[in-house]
Parts: structure tokens; sequence; C-alpha cells
């Protein structure tokens, strides 16, 4: 549904700051997903949620807000 809504908003011509976090929860996954094929890791969805809350636990990291974002997003709809 989250999806679908994106399209039709893209489609529109209209970016909104819906569109902006969704493209950064996919850069995000992506990110997580190719590190851990690299690694020979097998990306299940709730190894990706706990590769994601680490990251985000690591104060070291400077984040924009988008990300920090974007990453409890996707680490809400992958737990749920």
């Amino acid at each position: 549904m989250l999806i679908v809504g994106m399209i039709n908003r893209y489609k529109n011509g209209n970016r909104t700051k819906e569109d902006e976090l969704y493209r950064e929860m996919c850069r995000v996954v992506g990110k997580v997903v190719l590190e851990m094929r690299d690694l020979g890791q097998e990306p299940k969805h709730i190894v990706i949620a706990g590769v994601l809350r680490t990251a985000l636990a690591n104060k070291r990291i400077q984040r924009s807000e988008l990300e920090k974002q974007a990453m409890e997003t996707v680490i809400n709809a992958l737990v749920k």
C-alpha cells in the first residue's frame, strides 16, 4: 500500500517529504542487503532490522534526520 501511494504521487510530479523518506528507506535497505550479500549472509528481514538497529545505536556516526527516520521506519516495518 505504501508503494502504491508513492507511485501515484510520483506520477503527478509532486515530491513530498514522504517521497524523500521512501527514497531514503530504499537506499538504506539496499545498502544493508548488498553489504550482507558481500559478507555471504542471507538478507532475512529480521537480520536487516538488527543491522539497522545496531547502526542506529552507533552514536559516533553522524546521520541526517531523514536517514535516522528512514532507518527507524524500516525497522518498525520489518519487525511487525
